[in-house]
């Protein structure tokens, strides 16, 4: 037998076990650095709201369940995913509309963006979603919604799904009586980061170490086991250096406008846009005027795991 088919004859014998040889690799399984897989990537509310609108009048509330849409990032072969570990997602609901209550293994949050009269049931403890408050749902806690006022209601829900999905303990439940049966009323949760206590908070906040904002605060230590919120401020004017972490990061513009730069793709932001830095890429802001962002990101796993790293120039 020849070299070549000795060779050809060894590899049928490896392949037909699964197998694959660390000399004969047919793709690497290291590399220097982290891929540039996922994009940059801007979602206008301009465009998504009257969308949601629209739903509202011909997607009934009991059959859509969450009149949610999804933020997937356009990367070839994603079918969900905003980030590598996180999606994010649009939602509104209706005056008089309540969403049944369930509870599942990811952990989730809410960005509001507008309408009054709007609340969230957390395990029992029922709250307001106020415009620019964040709120959370962590990790197998029972949760609902319900439009008690006479606005419609739009918020940015953020979840570690795609997170879960690659660990693979997902689990999902509806509550056996649709919605919690013992409910009591807060004004202040530990689940709910208020709007005016975060600007009060920010008036004495300190510049952070990477400079990527004017003042920032964190929101919990961290908030979520596997996911950290940080409220940005970037007044008229400011302009960040280059950045980039290994922490996968979603934006959610609650004021102001910019623009954010990522590798070559420019995003122009304002009021309830989204927009998405994936991991390693180099980014930059510049806000045109003062601009509120919160940022959410998976640090918490990347630290735990000794992987955060970030560099700056």
């Amino acid at each position: 037998m020849s070299t070549s088919a000795a060779h050809e004859a060894l590899y049928a014998k490896i392949y037909g076990l699964s197998m694959e040889g660390g000399w004969h690799r047919k793709a690497p399984a290291l590399w220097p650095q982290p891929r540039a897989n996922f994009h940059p990537k801007l979602w206008r509310y301009r465009d998504v709201k009257p969308i949601l609108e629209q739903a509202g009048e011909l997607v009934d509330h009991q059959m859509a369940d969450r009149r949610n849409l999804t933020m997937t990032n356009p990367v070839e072969g994603n079918p969900y995913a905003t980030v590598r570990t996180l999606v994010a997602a649009y939602q509104s609901i209706r005056p008089g509309e309540q969403a049944a209550s369930h509870r599942h293994t990811p952990n989730a949050l809410r960005i509001i963006l507008e309408g009054r009269g709007c609340y969230t049931v957390v395990n029992g403890a029922r709250v307001e979603m106020r415009p620019g408050d964040v709120l959370l749902t962590p990790s197998w806690a029972w949760h609902s919604h319900e439009a008690v006022g006479s606005d419609d209601c739009f918020w940015v829900d953020v979840l570690d799904v795609p997170l879960v999905h690659l660990l693979e303990p997902m689990f999902f439940e509806r509550h056996p009586q649709k919605l919690e049966e013992k409910v009591t009323d807060y004004d202040q949760a530990p689940l709910a980061f208020r709007w005016e206590d975060s600007l009060r908070q920010l008036e004495l906040a300190a510049q952070p170490e990477n400079a990527m904002a004017q003042r920032e605060i964190e929101l919990g230590n961290p908030a979520m086991q596997s996911i950290a919120i940080q409220r940005q401020l970037l007044g008229a004017g400011f302009e960040s250096p280059v950045h980039r972490t290994t922490a996968n990061a979603i934006f959610t513009v609650l004021e102001g406008s910019g623009r954010t730069v990522a590798d070559d793709t420019e995003m122009q932001w304002e009021r309830g846009d989204v927009f998405v830095i994936p991991a390693w890429r180099p980014y930059r802001h510049q806000a045109y005027k003062n601009s509120h962002l919160v940022r959410v990101s998976d640090e918490p796993v990347m630290r735990v795991f000794n992987l955060l790293r970030s560099q700056s120039h």
